[in-house]
């Protein structure tokens, strides 16, 4: 005998709002671009950047839901809150979706390892050139052996980075 009392709803025929598809991993990436406002003290930058992890899970996990132009407006996002010059991460974060493209054109099928070494690419590209960046626009002598640490743990995060987008995706297209 099935309770009427209980207020089961199903998931068949609901589908989510425009806003939720669209809306939810632009929030997540800004929200990881947040992240480097926390007050964190150390001698040397040791913080992963989140925005650009969850940019790079999002477009690794979902190809079709961005197109390259995106890194534009969450970079100018990233470069106003994480103090970087404005316009590094604007260029760097588009110049790597644009190389994920491209890359992505060439391979018939990835696998988790292939996502694995395109995002390590492109983690060390965005930190090597966000260096560049910082050296050209006065920031002083930085040297590249400085952000490795940083490399290293970006790089090492980013699987679980992946895995909390692909929940937050299910979320989202409530499957």
């Amino acid at each position: 005998m099935i309770d009427r009392h209980l207020n089961h709803a199903t998931r068949l025929g609901r589908h989510p709002s425009r806003f939720r598809l669209t809306g939810t991993p632009v929030i997540t990436v800004l929200v990881g671009s947040m992240v480097t406002t926390l007050p964190v003290i150390a001698q040397f930058p040791s913080m992963p950047p989140f925005g650009l992890l969850i940019l790079l899970a999002w477009r690794l996990l979902r190809p079709e839901l961005w197109r390259a132009w995106i890194g534009l407006p969450l970079g100018l996002f990233d470069d106003m809150l994480s103090g970087q010059p404005i316009g590094s991460a604007m260029c760097l974060w588009t110049l790597t979706l644009i190389g994920i493209d491209a890359i992505e054109h060439r391979m018939v099928w990835r696998g988790y390892r292939q996502d694995w070494l395109i995002a390590s690419v492109a983690i060390i590209f965005c930190l090597a050139g966000g260096v560049f960046f910082a050296r050209i626009t006065g920031g002083g002598e930085i040297k590249l052996i400085l952000v490795a640490p940083q490399m290293f743990w970006t790089i090492l995060l980013f699987p679980f980075i992946v895995r909390q987008c692909a929940r937050i995706d299910s979320w989202r297209v409530m499957a």
